[in-house]
């Protein structure tokens, strides 16, 4: 049996796959499978998993055809050999020690699920300018509320028994589906610990499910539903927080020239303390929503993407 099972769902992913299962061969810690669960593709997705099968009898290939990743991912836990799964999306990278790293981790039994520092790139990681920040302890609801540190599924790990209790991902959402997720993994009692160490580059994509704004807050309007059944409510500074985030992103993605000022004014007036912590992040944001009310839209985008 495998330490660990990586369970990752693919989608026409045929320009990025290689290079993420790349990352995967050059794990230091090699005692692994890779569960890829193809959703349908019409690219050249399945014979690139059928051609890594061959080559590497750790990597096999599922079909689950239209039913989208949150499916594929359930599946794909289902169907997982390892005690440990690990999520990695088919365009994502993994440097070469995070699951030497998180099999450290996961040597505490108190350990229900990890995390680590994610970089994000456009097109290769060596232009990765922006890191996520990790909070010490154990993960939060409320931190979850505010802005979400784990960032992508491709940057968590749990043990199974975690997943299978709570019920795997929310089939009928879309967006937000791993927060919610999250919440309810928390919310039941995981123990998910952040790990300082860089481990996750996350390929930033303009169009991709995660760009719709509206999305993301109907999104997050079910996910704090979900911690409303755990007695948590989002606090104010939650609030300010998640509205710049959502700011930062419409400014990355080049919405409407009002739409990051819109965000960066509710998350204000929810709290000034929570806007500016850290000082510098709100600071910035805002600096950035006010430009952008002069920018031409092309230099907005070439500012902050």
């Amino acid at each position: 049996m495998p330490q660990f099972s990586i369970i990752l769902p693919c989608f026409n992913s045929g320009a990025t796959l290689p290079q993420t299962l790349a990352s995967l061969r050059a794990q230091s810690l090699t005692d692994w499978e890779a569960i890829c669960v193809d959703d349908g593709s019409t690219d050249d997705t399945l014979h690139i998993i059928a051609s890594a099968a061959e080559a590497d009898p750790r990597i096999r290939g599922l079909r689950n055809s239209g039913k989208g990743p949150s499916a594929a991912r359930n599946l794909g836990a289902q169907q997982a050999k390892a005690d440990l799964i690990a999520f990695c999306d088919a365009d994502d990278l993994w440097l070469p020690g995070k699951l030497a790293q998180l099999a450290q981790c996961f040597a505490d039994p108190q350990v229900d699920g990890a995390f680590g520092q994610i970089g994000f790139f456009n097109t290769t990681p060596k232009d990765a300018q922006v890191f996520s920040s990790v909070p010490q302890g154990a993960l939060t609801i409320q931190q979850l509320l505010g802005e979400n540190p784990v960032c992508t599924m491709s940057n968590l790990s749990l043990r199974r028994c975690c997943f299978l209790h709570s019920g795997g991902f929310d089939l009928a959402m879309i967006h937000n589906e791993d927060l919610e997720f999250l919440i309810r993994l928390v919310g039941f009692g995981a123990q998910i610990m952040g790990l300082p160490q860089l481990q996750t580059y996350y390929r930033t994509s303009v169009g991709g499910l995660s760009t719709d704004l509206g999305a993301m807050l109907a999104g997050r309007a079910r996910a704090i539903e979900t911690a409303a059944r755990f007695g948590i409510q989002p606090s104010a500074q939650s609030h300010a927080i998640h509205h710049r985030y959502l700011a930062r992103r419409a400014l990355r993605l080049g919405a409407a020239r009002t739409e990051a000022l819109r965000h960066a004014l509710i998350g204000l007036r929810q709290s000034p303390g929570g806007f500016f912590s850290p000082r510098r992040r709100g600071v910035l944001t805002l600096a950035g929503a006010v430009a952008a009310l002069i920018l031409p839209r092309a230099t907005r985008q070439s500012l902050f993407s």
